[in-house]
C-alpha cells in the first residue's frame, strides 16, 4: 500500500507581518500543506531557503535590502523552488514571468485566486514540468498580463480625448469612473467629464484590471478612487468616490469587487 504523500513545506516571505499572517492562515487551510515558514526579509529568506529547502515559496516583490528578485539572484535561478510573487503592483509582472514564477498574486487578492493559485503549483509539484520551460508552466493571469503588458496600448496608460477644438490626453490613473451614455462613454477624471466614441465593454477591456472593475452594467470605477462603500438594502452597496460623487454596486458585480479587494462586504 502505498504511503501518503509527504505534506509540503512552504515558505512565506514578506515585510508586512498581516501580509504574512494571511498566506500563513490561508496556508493551514489546505491538508497538503504541513511546515509554513516565515521570513520578513530577503536576507531571512535566503537562509530559509538554503537550510529548510522548501517545496513552494511565496514571494513578496517589494522589501527593503534585498527584495524578492534579490532572493532569487542570490539562490539562482535552476536552484529556486516554485515560486508565486505576491506584490501590490503589477509592473513586476514581466520579471516574474522571466524569473520562471509560477503565478503572479495582486494584493488584494482574492480566497478564491489563492486557491486557484495553491492548486496551479501543487499539481506541478505532483507532476514536475520536464523539458522546455515555458508558457504552460505559468499562471494563466501572468500570461495574460504579461502578454498585455509586452503589447504596446494593449493596456492603456493614457486615453486620447478628442473633441472639435483639440486633443486630450488623460492618464488612466486620473480617471475616477466610466459610464455609459448611450452607445458611447462618459469618462469622469480629475473633475471633468469628457464623451470617448466606444461601448462600455470595448473601453473596460483596454483599463487595468487590477485597478478598474465593473460594478454595474453602466458603471465602472476606479478602485484607488473609492473613499468608502455604504451598505443598501437587498445585498447592494453604494461605492462613495473621494471627491462625493456615490455610485450603485449592483448585486450582479459585487462578488467580482470583492475578489478584488480580497474580502467580503
Amino acid at each position: 500500500m502505498a504511503s501518503p504523500p509527504k505534506p509540503f513545506c512552504v515558505l512565506v516571505v514578506d515585510d508586512e507581518a498581516p501580509a504574512r499572517r494571511r498566506l500563513a492562515d490561508r496556508l493551514r487551510q489546505d491538508a497538503e500543506v504541513g511546515q509554513i515558514l516565515q521570513a520578513e526579509n530577503g536576507i531571512a529568506a535566503v537562509e530559509l531557503i538554503q537550510q529548510a529547502n522548501p517545496d513552494i515559496v511565496f514571494l513578496d516583490v517589494q522589501m527593503p535590502g534585498v527584495d524578492g528578485f534579490g532572493v532569487i539572484d542570490a539562490i539562482g535561478l535552476e536552484r529556486m523552488p516554485p515560486t508565486i510573487f505576491v506584490t501590490a503592483y503589477d509592473d513586476f509582472a514581466i520579471r516574474a514571468f522571466e524569473a520562471d514564477a509560477i503565478d503572479y498574486l495582486l494584493k488584494p487578492f482574492g480566497n478564491r485566486r489563492f486557491d486557484m493559485t495553491l492548486e496551479r503549483v501543487k499539481r506541478r509539484l505532483h507532476k514536475p514540468v520536464s523539458g522546455k520551460k515555458g508558457s504552460g508552466s505559468f499562471g494563466p493571469e501572468l500570461v495574460s498580463l504579461v502578454t498585455r503588458r509586452v503589447s504596446p496600448g494593449a493596456i492603456w496608460d493614457w486615453v486620447v480625448v478628442k473633441s472639435r477644438e483639440e486633443t486630450r490626453l488623460i492618464m488612466t490613473r486620473d480617471i475616477d469612473w466610466v459610464e455609459a451614455s448611450g452607445v458611447y462613454v462618459t469618462v469622469h477624471a480629475a473633475g471633468r467629464s469628457f464623451l470617448y466614441r466606444a461601448s462600455l465593454t470595448t473601453f473596460a477591456n483596454r483599463l487595468d484590471p487590477f485597478h478598474f472593475v465593473r460594478i454595474h452594467r453602466s458603471s465602472i470605477v476606479n478602485l484607488r478612487s473609492i473613499a468608502m462603500l455604504e451598505r443598501r438594502s437587498h445585498g447592494e452597496f453604494d461605492a462613495v468616490l473621494k471627491d462625493g460623487t456615490c455610485l450603485l454596486i449592483s448585486r450582479n458585480y459585487r462578488p467580482g469587487l470583492e475578489e478584488r479587494l480580497g474580502q467580503t462586504l
